[in-house]
């Protein structure tokens, strides 16, 4: 630990608890009940007047995190990004890999009192995977055949174009909340989740209210408030104030204040976020590997850690998904080689070439990142330029605008973000890395039973698209949260897992 954190407030990985009491796990039942009788208030940075409670479009944090409250999920993620039950009582596959069976869990209801049925479940996946929606996880559905699918009481089968053993971390990614069926109207939604609709204003406070029919218990808390708080100081001074109970995405300075102070605490996740830049190889300069070579051999790490992060983070290895299943084993470091670097540009006829890299406050590390990054370049020949955009809109932006910029991703399955960054044909292939030997070895390993042979093959894959790829991975940074110390029943879990804002189990001392 380090010495700013190093107080008994500080809790950190996927044990640690703001409790001092052990809580159930995640698709396990609680005592529930209403034996709280305040509101909590939780405080995220916002999406403005586009917002929607519709949980199959939910680009943002606090998406997710309403959608967590009002829905529940087939399956879900444990810390580790492995799959487990929610809604869903078993699930298997047939020896081919590509029909798969799924029985619900029998006490599941929707606000209105009705049955989760497979029905529902069947529609929800169709809508997802229908283009006009734009649902965020269109691409992991793209492969259902959902006309051969079938639904009948509690009972879902899906029946997939081909083989694929990884098909259930698709079942469990954020934007796959169920709806009862037929749903169009979502300005007063009806979930299944253990809060229900109160009351929304896009880009503004979200209210909700426990349920106590929940199948897993109702939450311990009567009212749930999400207040939207877009500046990351602005957070960790509402928190500061006793304006919110919980202030989401801190940073690590914010983190170590709250530790500091009475009546506060953190929680900390580690490994919890890629910070990368993506240089974009579908257009000059990068459409020149020498370039991409002297950019990722310019960088130092361990010094963007030690200054961007403030130490509160790990080198990365432009690899994703550190700690997770399916990271390669032990792959070589990346190295800082200046004099390499600088022949390569040298090589390229770019010596003294003026890069624009695109950046915002969406991360409030960014800033500095973009100045050590530009001092560090200028090193090997290049004049790196930050260009800032605005946070509200960066996202979007980026995915045509621009040839080298940050990117920050939370923890998601390693194949699902395989998948939908790398492969060739993906919709979020933002640096357009296009490799048939890539997109094979992905394939033959989603396709392979034996699960030892299966990773095996994406270690191949990933060790072959890091040299190729313009994903430059330069750390992964510590997911900070912090609260008062009178809301108990909270551990630190990294985004998107089941545990993460999760306000069911809270309690408000």
């Amino acid at each position: 630990m380090t010495p700013s954190f190093a107080r008994r407030r500080l809790l950190t990985g996927a044990g640690a608890l703001a409790a001092g009491t052990l809580l159930a796990g995640c698709s396990s039942g609680g005592d529930g009940g209403s034996s709280g009788s305040r509101r909590l208030r939780a405080a995220f940075s916002a999406g403005g007047s586009q917002e929607t409670l519709d949980p199959h479009i939910a680009p943002l944090f606090v998406d997710q995190a309403r959608s967590k409250a009002l829905y529940d999920s087939v399956l879900t993620y444990k810390d580790d990004m492995s799959v487990q039950a929610r809604l869903a009582e078993r699930w298997e596959s047939d020896r081919s890999g590509s029909r798969w069976t799924i029985r619900l869990r029998s006490d599941a209801r929707f606000h209105d009192g009705s049955p989760v049925t497979a029905a529902d479940v069947l529609w929800n996946y169709r809508r997802i995977a229908d283009p006009a929606t734009g649902a965020a996880a269109q691409q992991l559905f793209s492969g259902v055949d959902f006309e051969a699918s079938t639904a009948k009481g509690r009972d879902l089968t899906l029946v997939l174009q081909g083989p694929d053993f990884e098909f259930p971390a698709a079942l469990g990614a954020p934007g796959t909340e169920i709806v009862p069926k037929d749903t169009k109207d979502f300005a007063k939604p009806v979930g299944s989740g253990p809060f229900r609709y109160g009351s929304f204003t896009p880009g503004g406070k979200a209210l909700f209210t426990a349920w106590a029919d929940h199948w897993d218990g109702g939450p311990s808390i009567e009212e749930l408030e999400f207040v939207p708080v877009n500046d990351e100081r602005a957070r960790l001074n509402a928190l500061l104030s006793g304006q919110v109970d919980y202030a989401h995405d801190l940073t690590a300075a914010s983190a170590s204040r709250v530790g500091d102070r009475d009546g506060l605490a953190v929680l900390r996740s580690r490994l919890s976020t890629m910070q990368a830049v993506l240089l974009r190889l579908s257009r000059a300069p990068f459409d020149d590997a020498r370039l991409v070579q002297a950019f990722t051999l310019g960088l130092d790490r361990d010094r963007l850690v030690e200054v961007a992060l403030s130490g509160h983070g790990t080198v990365g290895n432009d690899l994703f998904g550190m700690g997770l299943r399916a990271y390669p084993d032990d792959p070589p470091p990346r190295e800082r080689d200046v004099d390499r670097a600088r022949a390569l540009v040298k090589a390229a006829g770019a010596e003294g070439l003026t890069v624009a890299l695109e950046t915002s406050d969406a991360d409030p590390t960014w800033r500095n990142a973009s100045a050590l990054i530009a001092d560090q370049l200028k090193d090997i020949g290049l004049k790196v330029t930050p260009h800032v955009r605005s946070a509200a809109t960066y996202f979007g932006e980026v995915k045509d605008k621009g040839v080298a910029f940050h990117s920050r991703t939370a923890t998601l399955p390693v194949v699902t973000h395989l998948r939908s960054r790398l492969r060739s044909d993906a919709a979020n292939n933002l640096m357009g890395y296009e490799d048939a030997t890539f997109d094979r070895l992905l394939a033959q390993a989603t396709a392979t039973r034996d699960e030892k042979t299966r990773l095996e093959l994406l270690d191949r894959a990933q060790r072959r698209a890091r040299d190729r790829d313009g994903q430059l991975v330069w750390a992964f940074s510590d997911w900070n949260i912090g609260h008062s110390d009178a809301v108990t029943g909270l551990r630190a879990a990294p985004p998107n897992s089941c545990d993460w804002a999760r306000f069911d189990r809270v309690k408000l001392g």
